[in-house]
């Protein structure tokens, strides 16, 4: 059987702000809460998990972790709808829509982590 990717964690020291962002930017709704939480999305599980309980899972294990590391992207259909509704609820945009060389149109913003987050749609 092929692999089939099914979601990504993000260990936060701040699960319900790293959650809350996330269903803010994702129209979606938080389940769970601290150590533990999700957002569904559409073919994918976006979770949350503390430092702390992974910690205690796997000794040693956030040694070397660091924060805003990766991008994640979500892709939409109305970049500009979206941003415009992203300004409303007060999200930080660090790259306002742009039409990229390789035609998509995205807007970029940071979660409280530090991490990169690209939205974008295909023109």
């Amino acid at each position: 059987m092929q692999p089939h990717f099914t979601g990504t964690s993000l260990i936060t020291d701040d699960v319900p702000s790293l959650a809350a962002f996330y269903a803010a930017v994702l129209d979606a709704e938080v389940e769970g809460g601290d150590p533990f939480a999700r957002v569904t999305v559409a073919g994918a599980v976006l979770s949350f998990f503390s430092t702390q309980g992974m910690e205690l899972m796997v000794p040693g294990s956030m040694s070397a972790a660091a924060s805003g590391g990766f991008t994640l992207e979500f892709r939409i259909t109305d970049v500009d709808a979206h941003h415009e509704r992203l300004l409303a609820r007060g999200v930080e945009i660090l790259k306002p829509p742009t039409t990229q060389p390789w035609g998509r149109r995205s807007v970029w913003l940071r979660d409280p982590d530090g991490n990169i987050v690209n939205v974008y749609q295909e023109t």
